[in-house]
């Protein structure tokens, strides 16, 4: 069956001078419109298709890539507020509209916010909502302490910031935990650190002690490799060209590095970091 605002796979049953007509399935015949239409395309030839409303309501289906596909989370640029809603840039022709009562906080022109895309019921439209809690479960399910997570940063608290996690959940970052600048919006790879007994979800950017020691130690190797076995980094070096490089603090590099030179694969020095021997 078609999924509303997700890629399909049509075939084509119909060709007309303004595009080709594709098997909806259960909703009917679909238009391509000629724009999007491949000049090789006959009818019998599958498409793979983003199939959404147009302005109108009508279904349409598009070859265009939307920032984000139903059931999914993204940080969207706010176009345009009215008594409806407001109507967020999604990459398609019509902006997706995000209730009023889909608001978390009142949204603001030219203002990003993490929405939800969503199908309305009964309405069928395709809208988003930045109340994620109503979509997203904050409940730990089949998690486990250090498993690797996609986090995407949708608000800051005081306690620090709330992620969505690979696009099912909602945990939490502790900000005395966190050492690198984060911005809502944005996307970072992460880790469960623990379900508690309430079974929320605290996160974490960086794995503890000494599996994340083998992992940056083993990096900073293949850094040195990669660059004839020198480099410019010390333990000197800035915290934000350490992040940009690592992805890692200060501190735990210098830890790194620390355990490198008392394995003597390293030797440290004022102009940078050396394999042993070089």
């Amino acid at each position: 069956m078609l999924k509303l605002g997700r890629y399909n796979l049509l075939r084509v049953v119909k060709t007309t001078s303004f595009g080709v007509y594709l098997d909806g399935s259960n909703y009917g015949e679909i238009l391509l419109p000629k724009r999007y239409v491949p000049s090789d395309c006959q009818i019998d030839n599958w498409l793979r298709v983003f199939v959404y409303l147009d302005s109108e309501d009508r279904l349409i289906a598009t070859t265009d890539t939307p920032k984000a596909q139903v059931g999914e989370c993204v940080s969207l640029k706010v176009v345009a507020v009215s008594h409806f809603g407001a109507f967020l840039d999604w990459g398609l022709p019509k902006d997706l509209l995000v209730p009023r009562r889909e608001q978390a906080q009142p949204m603001q022109v030219g203002q990003s916010y993490v929405v939800y895309v969503h199908v309305d019921d009964p309405s069928e439209s395709i809208i988003g909502s930045s109340r994620l809690e109503l979509f997203l479960n904050d409940i730990g399910s089949d998690f486990k302490a250090r498993q690797p997570v996609d986090l995407l940063i949708y608000e800051r608290t005081e306690l620090g910031f709330k992620a969505v996690i690979d696009n099912t959940h909602l945990g939490l970052l502790y900000a005395n935990e966190v050492f690198q600048p984060l911005s809502v919006g944005e996307r970072v790879q992460g880790y469960i650190k623990t379900v508690r007994s309430d079974q929320k979800i605290d996160l974490m950017l960086q794995l503890p002690s000494a599996v994340a020691h083998d992992a940056l130690t083993t990096k900073i190797l293949e850094h040195l490799h990669a660059r004839g076995g020198s480099s410019e980094f010390t333990d000197k070096s800035s915290p934000e060209a350490i992040y940009q490089e690592f992805q890692v603090s200060k501190a735990h590099f210098k830890r790194a590095i620390g355990l490198l030179y008392k394995q003597q694969q390293i030797v440290i020095g004022k102009e940078g970091i050396r394999l042993t021997g070089i």
